[in-house]
This record gives C-alpha cells, sequence and structure tokens, in this order.
C-alpha cells in the first residue's frame, strides 16, 4: 500500500448484505431502549457518549438525565463555572471527561456561535473528542456514514470478517476503521452502528461469546474457526484489543467507549 493511501478493506458484497441485514433484524428485536436513543440534539448526544466511556450503562442512565436538566444546552453548559460542572460529575468518575466536555462547550460557545458543528474535522477539533465520539455525534444526530469504532464494535468487526492479524498495531487500526466504514448501508447509519454496539454488548462478548444465539455465526470467522478447534479459537482481528479496547470490559455493560484524542 502506498503511503498516504487509505486502506481498501476487500469484502464479499454478499456477505456484507447478509451481514448487515441479520444484524438489522436482530436490532429490530433486541436493541436496547437507552434515553440518548431517544434524541438527535447532538449537544446530548456528545454528553452520552462522553459519559459512556468506561463506564456502565446503567450508572450512565442515573446521571446523563440529571445532567441535562442542570445544562439542557451546551450554551448552558459553557456559562456554568468548572466547579459547579465538577460537583455535577461528582460520582461519575473520570472527571477529566467533565473538563473536556466543560471545555469543548465553551469551544463551541466562541467559535461555533453556541451551535454544534457538523463536519467530522471540527467535531474532532473539539476538546477531548477523538474520532470515535466525532463519528458517533455524526451519524447519530446527523445521519452521516461515519464510522464508530468502539471496543464492542471492534470485537464484532474483527471476528466476522477478518481472517488474518495485521503485521502491526497500526495496521491493525487502519483496517478496523476501514471496515466498520465499508459496512454501513446506506440509509441506515444510525440503526447500524447501534446495532453493532449492542450486539458487542450482548452476544458478541468477549468472553464466552453466546455463539449458539447469535444470527450471524454463520458469516463468522471466528466461529467457523472455534468450531474447527473444538472451542479453542483465540482471536486473531485486533492485536491492539486487550491494550485498548477491553480495558473497559464493555462485555459487562460498560459503554464500550474508549476514545483517545487524536486517535
Amino acid at each position: 500500500m502506498g503511503k498516504g493511501r487509505a486502506y481498501q478493506p476487500r469484502l464479499d458484497t454478499s456477505k456484507v448484505r447478509a451481514f448487515q441485514e441479520r444484524l438489522l433484524a436482530w436490532f429490530g428485536r433486541n436493541g436496547r431502549d437507552l434515553p440518548w436513543r431517544r434524541t438527535r440534539d447532538p449537544y446530548k448526544i456528545l454528553v452520552s457518549e462522553v459519559m459512556l466511556q468506561q463506564t456502565q450503562v446503567e450508572r450512565v442512565r442515573e446521571y446523563y438525565e440529571r445532567f441535562l436538566r442542570e445544562y439542557p444546552t451546551v450554551q448552558d453548559l459553557a456559562a456554568a463555572r468548572p466547579a459547579r460542572v465538577r460537583e455535577s460529575w461528582d460520582g461519575l468518575g473520570y472527571y477529566a471527561r467533565a473538563r473536556n466536555l466543560h471545555a469543548a462547550a465553551r469551544t463551541i460557545a466562541r467559535r461555533h456561535g453556541g451551535h454544534m458543528p457538523r463536519r467530522l474535522e471540527d467535531l474532532r477539533a473539539l476538546p477531548g473528542v477523538g474520532r470515535y465520539t466525532a463519528g458517533a455525534v455524526a451519524s447519530f444526530a446527523y445521519g452521516e456514514a461515519a464510522p464508530t469504532l468502539d471496543t464492542n464494535v471492534r470485537r464484532v468487526l474483527s471476528r466476522i470478517f477478518i481472517r488474518r492479524r495485521a503485521s502491526t498495531p497500526a495496521a491493525t487500526e487502519r483496517r478496523l476503521w476501514a471496515l466498520a466504514e465499508a459496512v454501513i448501508p446506506r440509509g441506515e447509519v444510525w440503526a447500524f452502528n447501534q446495532a453493532l454496539m449492542d450486539f458487542g454488548a450482548t452476544v458478541c462478548v468477549a468472553r464466552n461469546p453466546r455463539c449458539p444465539v447469535c444470527s450471524v455465526r454463520s458469516l463468522c470467522v471466528f466461529y467457523e474457526r472455534r468450531q474447527q478447534s473444538g472451542g479453542r479459537q483465540r482471536e486473531v482481528g485486533d492485536p491492539a484489543g486487550a491494550s485498548r479496547g477491553d480495558v473497559s470490559g464493555a462485555d459487562e455493560g460498560l459503554g464500550g467507549r474508549l476514545d483517545v484524542k487524536g486517535s
């Protein structure tokens, strides 16, 4: 691959189509009803995504609506004193997230007239917002075909599609981001990205994946090899997972988000 050229995954289009259809059907039956899924407000989605970083979904439920009652708009958050924002976040942990979210709100108020930016590059320029969070806001609020590669999505895509380990963590990262973008179905961005996250959090979990009830197991490289090896198959798609993704323990109810500024 030449320097500067984007990685282009070679995919079986029939397999991708079957994966999309089965996953969306599964989500229609099993998708979780979460408060941040009832809005397309980019500010509220940003708040939820920051809160979900390395934090249990049920715990975020407690704080999300309370935080938004206190700061219903990005302008309200931007105008608040840092000490008050810190107090509102108390008990949720990882307090750098609160500082970054507050700084992002102030940046939006100062540079964007109090309106959430829409372009990915503008979202990524906000304090504390990396590639994952920018993609989540763009896809969930604006319907942009942006990939959202969190811990759960990384694991699902690795198991379904990847047969050979990449040579380096950087190559793995390029491969997974390209794959996450390539499999998004046109016109179904919101549902598909949400489905990937839910599927990884509840079925394709890190330990003891629920293969017997998996609706896409016939498409899955990991399942095929696991059957051949008598259940002893090792993960091959994401050598970086142990150091970057699995620290959040998403299979035990965590949001699965692990966003690194500039990642």
